[in-house]
């Protein structure tokens, strides 16, 4: 394939959403909008990407740099249509070689198949190639007029007569030229149209004036979704996470009710792992064979190896590890922690900034007490140590190979290899005490009631 540059327009105000953060930052399935179009650019194969955003949108910037770190920037001051805004990358576009695209930042289901329907027409030899689909309700959309195999133009909704308000072929979200063709006619597009706009769609028909071969490719309506307001994007998330949970259950990953299930844009999981109800998949996480997640538990950030057992109501939080056959139980929380292998955290425990060595178990309410209100530190559980139920380690404390902390411990200093560790006071029982407490309360109860009176 020919040298593809892709420009994506990323200048819109998204005014629908009711926000104040730029459209195109909103997430589907943990990735801002414009991140899903910038990947979808490179995995079809783009050796540079620009984009045009408005003044002032630094964060959009950054969230396209964070998947393309070499993507050039360029602002559109005045709001004067899409071929103007695609104007404004004109030091890119000027130099381009092979191929030039233009594409809306604001579809977050396109991916890189989508971007070469396309760029496989220029391929074969058309000049101009535009993405098309049929929509359910075309209203609003630009229509594509053809006679069959050309595309002959497209008519903004705004401008369309009757009979062209009724063609079901409307404009998608990508435009490819050879990029010479495309330097040859961004310039001539005007404004004598509704709206007063420039307009990429006019390129079309100029591009047919000159003589130029114009052809089309027909994308399926799903995944060229467009996001304008809350509700498109409830179902652009919706139908990301159709496409995800088919895709993991072919894999050989068993969901038990795929609907209640979400991942994030990034999730990966082996085969044989079995996942339950309601279990929420952040970004950044990798999960290997035969793993049991199970109902209510919430994971992002971790690395999960093989024979890994989860929850249910477990939360992994970002910069946890889980090394072959860990456990974690019910109502725990881990960050930043390094479990080894065949180890348990099975009860309602919080480990963080932590690591545990092989065969490590954690009795019930244990906690690493790892900020001081200032600062984070480390705790460090050795290989075979055992933890009583309710102990706080009180970092930066180290507990060596085969120790043993007794239930209710406060720990604050280091443990060495194979010692016990007891810190809490000597029980007394003292006799009759039960029934002499109880008439003492009994008492200040009366006493309450009379002072109220």
């Amino acid at each position: 394939m020919a040298e593809l540059t892709t420009i994506i327009l990323a200048a819109g105000d998204g005014t629908r959403m009711l926000s104040s953060m730029p459209k195109l930052l909103h997430p589907v399935a943990g990735l801002p909008i414009v991140g899903h179009v910038t990947r979808a650019a490179l995995d079809a194969g783009s050796k540079t990407i620009a984009a045009i955003t408005a003044p002032g949108q630094d964060e959009v910037r950054k969230a396209i740099n964070k998947i393309a770190p070499d993507a050039l920037f360029f602002e559109q001051k005045e709001r004067l249509g899409t071929a103007h805004a695609a104007k404004m990358a004109r030091p890119v576009w000027e130099k381009a070689q092979g191929y030039t695209a233009l594409v809306y930042g604001d579809h977050p289901l396109l991916h890189g198949d989508i971007f070469r329907l396309v760029t496989n027409r220029l391929d074969e030899g058309w000049d101009v190639a535009i993405l098309g689909f049929e929509p359910e309700d075309p209203t609003g959309y630009g229509r594509f007029l053809t006679d069959g195999e050309r595309l002959l133009d497209i008519r903004e909704h705004r401008d369309a007569n009757v009979a062209e308000r009724q063609v079901r072929l409307c404009n998608a979200c990508i435009l490819a030229f050879r990029a010479e063709v495309f330097r040859q006619t961004i310039d001539k597009v005007s404004n004598d149209n509704v709206q007063s706009e420039y307009y990429l769609g006019d390129l079309v028909a100029l591009a047919n004036e000159a003589g130029y071969r114009v052809g089309f490719a027909v994308a399926p309506a799903d995944d060229v979704v467009g996001v304008n307001s809350r509700f498109q994007l409830a179902q652009a998330e919706h139908m990301y996470q159709q496409h995800i949970r088919q895709r993991m259950m072919d894999s050989g990953v068993t969901l038990q009710d795929p609907s209640s299930i979400y991942f994030s844009y990034d999730t990966k999981i082996a085969r044989d792992v079995t996942i339950e109800p309601n279990v929420f998949f952040g970004p950044g996480v990798n999960v290997g064979e035969n793993v049991h997640i199970k109902a209510f538990s919430h994971i992002e950030g971790a690395d999960i190896s093989r024979g890994a057992v989860i929850g249910p109501f477990a939360r992994l939080r970002p910069g946890t590890n889980l090394a072959e056959r860990a456990k974690i139980g019910n109502f725990v929380e881990l960050k930043n922690a390094e479990v080894g292998e065949g180890a348990k955290v099975n009860h309602l425990s919080y480990v963080g900034d932590a690591r545990l060595g092989p065969d490590v178990n954690v009795g019930a309410g244990t906690i690493t007490c790892n900020y001081d209100g200032v600062n984070k530190h480390f705790t460090n559980i050795e290989a075979g140590a055992f933890i009583g139920s309710n102990s706080a380690l009180v970092a930066p404390v180290a507990i060596g190979p085969n120790a043993v902390i007794g239930a209710g411990s406060i720990i604050t200093e280091d443990v060495g290899a194979d010692e016990l560790a007891l810190t809490r006071a000597a029980q007394v029982n003292k006799p009759e005490g039960a029934s002499r407490l109880r008439k003492k309360v009994r008492n200040l109860k009366e006493k309450a009631k009379k002072d109220q009176n």
